[in-house]
């Protein structure tokens, strides 16, 4: 996993419910907490697009709804700011299923992933159809 060139704005709460756009079998997730996250006392933890939270699945197959996977943000609607000046937002907030190697759990992902997903892991990038 590498850094990220921008700071992105963290946009998506815990116990927000995100899409899950692979074809493992989950359909929605619902955020239980923010890998590696550092904050405030009392503060809530977010998470933005590039970063790994670990989800339960809330609709799916039913062996999906009894894991609690890692899950990388690929969409938020919340936009951030590249370096480059512009400003990046999408119609929702999607994530994709990861394994303990940071590799994508299905081999399919619909729909476009942001750049900065790419840059930290290059392993979606493969699998994904559209970069934005």
């Amino acid at each position: 996993m590498r850094s990220i060139g921008s700071s992105v704005t963290r946009g998506i709460n815990v116990g927000a419910k995100v899409k899950c756009i692979d074809n493992t079998g989950a359909k929605v997730l619902n955020v239980v907490s923010v890998i590696n996250y550092k904050g405030t006392k009392s503060r809530q933890p977010r998470a933005g697009v590039g970063e790994v939270v670990r989800c339960s699945v809330v609709k799916g197959s039913p062996e999906m709804r009894e894991e609690t996977p890692l899950a990388v943000i690929v969409r938020q609607r919340k936009e951030w700011r590249r370096p480059s000046g512009r400003r990046v937002r999408f119609d929702d907030n999607a994530a994709v299923l990861i394994n303990d190697r940071n590799e994508p759990r299905g081999n399919e992902i619909k729909g476009a992933v942001a750049k900065e997903v790419v840059e930290r892991f290059p392993e979606i990038g493969k699998v994904a159809r559209v970069v934005v």
